[in-house]
């Protein structure tokens, strides 16, 4: 009798042990199982968390554009009208403009480093298209601009139509202005170059009889060198918007909620004057 009563007393901490068992073991399997269903990109790994874990917001500028990034050889800055909106946005973020890394990108490199996680968003002259909009998120327009030509300053180029069989442009890799002028003036040979700044200087060089980008950039490359001049017809619009990368919500309402209150209290009109000026022609 009394072995069976043990034997009984073993049966049952065998039993409690066995429960407890189970009950730890699906409290474990809970864990990856709610990891698991949330998946996809959480607020935790949005690029405003990570800007914010960071302690820097890291963009993608251009550094040979003048009037919107240009850098200064002597100084090493880098100064231009999407570099004061990028201050802009890392100030919104991090309380402090100066917060902010600026890497160079070109128009060929810099969908390749948003999507690769090298920067966080590109301000770099980047014109809205539909192709585009497959490969990252836009910020509303902050800057409209229009394709035309720089030309040199006894040049008789006055628009698309003197651009016939034999006529050179050149331009950057990358950029939606080559596609435009084989589109618009397809007996012109186009030729690219790997930046604009090798562009102007393939132009200064005699390779081409024009540049084509947005007015915006040439009135810039017009300022460098008094030798050249912009073809007041324009025969595109160029819608910029900054880049951002693709699903982030949360980001693009924060960067268009910004170009609202810059707009509202007055800053973007000050960079606006400060860098460009005179409004483009549209």
């Amino acid at each position: 009798m009394k072995a069976n009563k043990a034997w009984k007393k073993v049966l049952g901490v065998g039993l409690a042990l066995m429960l407890s068992a189970t009950a730890l073991t699906a409290c474990g399997s809970s864990k990856p199982q709610d990891g698991a269903s949330s998946g996809g990109k959480t607020a935790t790994t949005g690029t405003v968390a990570k800007i914010k874990e960071r302690g820097k917001y890291v963009v993608g500028v251009k550094y040979d554009l003048n009037l919107f990034g240009l850098k200064d050889p002597a100084s090493g800055n880098v100064e231009g009208f999407d570099i004061d909106i990028a201050k802009a946005i890392a100030k919104k973020i991090l309380g402090d403009e100066n917060k902010i890394e600026l890497k160079e990108v070109t128009s060929k490199t810099r969908i390749p480093m948003l999507k690769n996680g090298e920067i966080d968003s590109i301000i770099a002259t980047m014109t809205i298209t539909d192709e585009r909009k497959k490969e990252v998120d836009f910020s509303d327009v902050y800057f409209m601009a229009g394709q035309s030509f720089l030309v040199k300053k006894d040049s008789t180029i006055k628009g698309l139509e003197d651009f016939t069989k034999g006529k050179k442009v050149v331009t950057a890799k990358g950029s939606t202005s080559a596609k435009n002028v084989r589109e618009n003036a397809p007996e012109a040979e186009v030729l690219e170059f790997e930046n604009y700044a090798e562009a102007f200087t393939a132009l200064k060089a005699g390779q081409g009889d024009a540049l084509t980008t947005d007015n915006a950039l040439l009135y810039g490359m017009a300022k460098q060198d008094p030798n050249f001049r912009v073809v007041e017809e324009t025969f595109t619009e160029e819608p910029y918007g900054i880049a951002l990368p693709k699903g982030d919500t949360e980001f693009v309402t924060l960067v268009n909620d910004l170009l609202k209150e810059m707009k509202q209290n007055g800053e973007y009109d000050k960079i606006y004057e400060k860098w460009i000026g005179e409004k483009p022609q549209n």
